[in-house]
């Protein structure tokens, strides 16, 4: 499995479909992680930036139209695929209406759901990010802001997809300090004190002495601040 490929998160109570669906989307050349519930979604966004969401709608606690709405309050743009064995217009208006990209009624062929995923992510807008591309530089360190890739000279830093996020938020504002609400995972809910653990272990992949660290800084009272500069002759689009 490539490390570039989607990311998708099933969000479903139901077990067999979690297992079915995501085997059949591994197959065909997708990273899938699960959730049996909204709460669990919820743990799992703050951990990880995901590609697109597929999402039950009729959950225990909170339902999928609850969470899309919360998502989209916060201006979350991953796309959403609405699962429901509810399949009536106005079934379907409600979850479009809920900042829902896509609806689809139980039970479905996995091959179509397939199919509305991959159109869903070719119409996803490229999200612009420190100078649309522009690479920054921190001690042996390049970032390219466009894609999150960073380097170590000519070694691939393997970072997680909240960690690219992270890096890429705070790349931004390189020099600035960040607010943790600001770095906060799209999900949204938690507390902003779990940006601090998320950070610590940003700084135990990058920093020489994380106890002390010299380009992930925290800044009191304010936040975190990228100790970056565009990189010197770095090739801009």
């Amino acid at each position: 499995m490539e490390e570039n490929a989607p990311h998708v998160l099933i969000v479903d109570d139901d077990t067999r479909i979690r297992d079915l669906l995501g085997s059949y989307l591994r197959r065909n050349g997708f990273r899938v992680s699960t959730a049996g519930s909204a709460a669990e979604a919820r743990a799992r966004m703050r951990a990880l930036a995901f590609d697109a969401l597929v999402l039950d709608i009729m959950m225990p606690g909170e339902d999928g139209l609850s969470l899309t709405r919360s998502l989209r309050a916060i201006r979350s743009d991953v796309p959403i695929l609405l699962l429901s064995a509810l399949g009536e217009a106005p079934d379907r208006i409600a979850g479009l209406a809920a900042g829902s990209d896509d609806y689809m009624a139980k039970p479905f062929e996995p091959e179509e759901l397939l199919l509305r995923l991959r159109a869903l992510l070719r119409r996803r807008p490229e999200i612009p990010a420190a100078g649309n591309g522009e690479k920054v530089c921190f001690g042996p360190y390049v970032l390219d802001t466009a894609t999150g890739e960073l380097r170590e000279e000519e070694r691939l830093v393997r970072l997680t997809g909240r960690e690219r996020e992270l890096l890429r938020l705070l790349a931004q504002q390189a020099g600035e300090p960040v607010s943790r609400e600001t770095l906060l995972a799209p999900a949204g809910g938690g507390s902003p004190r779990s940006v601090d653990v998320e950070i610590a272990r940003l700084r135990r992949k990058l920093e020489a002495d994380p106890a002390r660290p010299a380009f992930i800084r925290t800044v009191r009272g304010r936040g975190y601040m990228l100790a970056a500069t565009p990189c010197q002759g770095a090739e801009q689009p």
